[in-house]
């Protein structure tokens, strides 16, 4: 876990000094430095998904995922935790009305806002990755967090540009991160008996799927797609890579069959 109490720390450092600074730099800059962040985001989901070993494999993941996630309404889900923790946090921070700060973003929505934006925007790019998974799974096998510390300086300096533009929800995104890769990191040991290096490429690409819808959906603002609930598509991949193995070996022991 000390990887992830690394990556928590760097994220709200980084966000503290977005907050603090972020008022001072001009809303054009803030502007470009998000649109650079998104490029930067698709650029490295694109590298990402061209790991695939098996394109199909990565797309029956991602959609078997976004009919689980749309069934599960995840990201009304996230939505529905940064509203209230907006109605916890910022309403008393801030003495106004949250009605005064919301407006509604896409479908799936209740309450949009700025509070909720940063919020969802900054726990996907900080949780959908190769460095969270490969990290946390190393950091929790051998206690090695120097993938996760990489990660963190990443973290870091993206949480102060979005800090800087969408507000303190950026701050509460470590929620996310402790529950999510901190999870991974206490279940690495039974993860590792599992995952083959042929699933984690596939759930790389699939996260690398992820990250360009994120760069088009929140930090572009290209077009809105819904991309917390493609987050099963992380799991169902490798499910499927296990599944075309296994049918692959039945295959191979009827045809030995016929053979003889």
């Amino acid at each position: 876990m000390i990887g992830t109490w690394i990556n928590i720390g760097a994220i709200l450092l980084g966000g503290f000094a977005g907050l603090a600074f972020g008022a001072r730099l001009p809303e054009r800059l803030r502007q470009t430095v998000i649109a650079a962040l998104g490029l930067f985001t698709a650029g490295i989901g694109v590298r990402m998904f061209l790991q695939t070993e098996e394109p199909i494999l990565a797309l029956g993941g991602i959609a078997l995922g976004a009919m689980i996630g749309e069934w599960w309404r995840i990201e009304d889900g996230l939505t529905a935790l940064g509203a209230w923790l907006e109605r916890r946090f910022a309403h008393a921070s801030k003495g106004t009305g949250v009605e005064d700060q919301l407006a509604p973003i896409g479908d799936g929505f209740a309450e949009g806002g700025r509070f909720v934006r940063g919020f969802l925007t900054a726990s996907l790019l900080f949780c959908v990755g190769p460095m969270t998974i490969l990290g946390s799974i190393q950091d929790g096998l051998s206690g090695d967090y120097s993938l996760l510390a990489i990660k963190s300086v990443l973290d870091g300096f993206a949480a102060m540009a979005f800090a800087s533009t969408l507000g303190i929800g950026v701050l509460f995104s470590v929620l996310v991160v402790f529950v999510y890769q901190g999870g991974l990191t206490v279940l690495a040991a039974q993860a590792q008996a599992v995952l083959t290096q042929a699933m984690t490429v596939e759930m790389t690409a699939v996260g690398g799927l992820m990250l360009v819808g994120l760069a088009i959906s929140s930090l572009l603002e290209i077009k809105r797609i819904r991309v917390g609930n493609l987050l099963p598509g992380l799991f169902m991949a490798p499910l499927l890579v296990a599944l075309r193995a296994l049918v692959g070996g039945w295959m191979a022991t009827l045809l030995a069959a016929f053979a003889r």
